[in-house]
């Protein structure tokens, strides 16, 4: 994964320049064919670029974008940076080390963020301990050669997004025992009170019980179940974190080409807690961007062998496939979904809404199989 910290872009004002495009065109002062004449004689001899003033009520500035390291003025930084140093995000859904959701705060940590991360309660305890015991240290691994270090990390579960939601079962579980405040809105409650804001919302959960089932074979429960931890989550994320973002913050979650595409074997309702989640990126959008100036967007990752998908049963022929018949035949690796990740949330795609940002080697656009034994002459 290349480097994505860089430094920033910094503007420094210089001389006089053209007036605003609003007053050059709008401008109702007549100019004479002696002050063209002089000013064309002015621009030939000059040596220099020589700004001509029109007749104005109002003083002309010239400002002159000059790209300068954020350590030293006398270093130029090449490329267009991705910097998030000073940004607080929080990414629910990280429980191990080999997801799109570890890939994604590795790669917002290497442009500057601070991270904070939620996870799921159960999970919560065998995280914390890989973490503190450097189980994960080589996977922590920078491009700069630092270790990404997780400010905080929350008990979540996005199943729930009240304390009075959690059915007395769940309290009574040993597997929640010893943990407190991890409901939606809990948990926004505890990193306000904690950081104040945030910047940069992730959501990296996917859950369907059933996922192995024929949607014809799905239960009522299942697929609730499916659409309530898959896609609602996102909503109540948002719905809970947005008064703590600051104006000009950014959402993403993850979604599969399973919403708009069939592909037999990933059931339970999951298709359709996919589909519901991208129809629901367009409406958050506007109504995220409208209420708090925030931005929202999702990204269809291609398959990746992580621990959560290999519950589908058949994650490893799916990366098969992929690889056989996408227009890029590569390996789709995890830091590519992460880079495209710090893009979507950097201010770089600060015109980027409400959108579905393919990230799959290109497989979205097939519509036919080459590896087909029918197109085998």
């Amino acid at each position: 994964m290349e480097a994505l910290v860089a430094t920033g872009l910094q503007a420094t004002a210089a001389k006089a320049c053209v007036p605003s495009p609003s007053r050059m065109f709008t401008s109702r002062m007549a100019i004479s064919r002696s002050d063209l004449k002089i000013a064309k004689q002015s621009l030939a001899n000059s040596p220099q670029p020589l700004c001509v003033r029109y007749p104005s009520p109002s003083k002309c500035q010239r400002f002159a974008i000059r790209a300068v390291s954020g350590e030293s003025e006398k270093e130029t930084a090449y490329g267009l940076p991705i910097d998030l140093r000073g940004k607080k995000a929080f990414i629910a859904g990280v429980a191990d080390d080999n997801g799109y959701g570890w890939a994604i705060a590795k790669a917002l940590a290497a442009a500057g963020a601070d991270i904070l991360v939620g996870t799921w309660v159960p999970a919560l305890n065998i995280f914390e301990t890989s973490l503190r015991r450097g189980k994960f240290d080589e996977s922590r691994k920078l491009p700069n050669g630092s270790l990404m270090e997780i400010v905080k990390v929350y008990p979540l579960d996005a199943v729930y997004d009240a304390p009075d939601d959690v059915p007395e079962d769940v309290k009574a579980n040993k597997r929640y025992a010893g943990s407190s405040n991890w409901t939606v809105k809990e948990v926004a409650e505890s990193v306000k009170k904690d950081f104040g804001s945030i910047d940069i919302l992730v959501h990296s959960l996917a859950n369907g019980p059933e996922v192995t089932k024929p949607l014809l074979e799905t239960s009522r429960r299942g697929y609730l179940a499916a659409i309530s931890a898959s896609s609602y989550s996102f909503v109540s994320l948002l719905q809970h974190f947005l008064p703590i973002m600051n104006p000009g913050g950014a959402s993403i979650s993850l979604t599969y080409i399973a919403s708009e595409r069939t592909i037999p074997g990933y059931g339970g309702g999951m298709s359709s807690a996919k589909a519901a989640l991208e129809s629901d990126t367009k409406v958050l959008a506007f109504e995220a961007g409208r209420k708090g100036q925030v931005r929202v967007n999702t990204i269809s990752a291609g398959p990746l062998g992580s621990r959560a998908a290999k519950a589908i049963g058949f994650i490893e022929k799916m990366i098969d496939y992929s690889y056989v018949n996408a227009p890029l035949q590569k390996e789709l690796l995890a830091d590519e979904v992460g880079n495209a990740a710090a893009f979507l949330v950097s201010p770089l795609a600060s015109a980027v809404t409400g959108s579905v940002v393919y990230v799959d080697n290109g497989l979205n656009t097939m519509g036919l199989a080459t590896d087909s034994p029918t197109l085998q002459v």
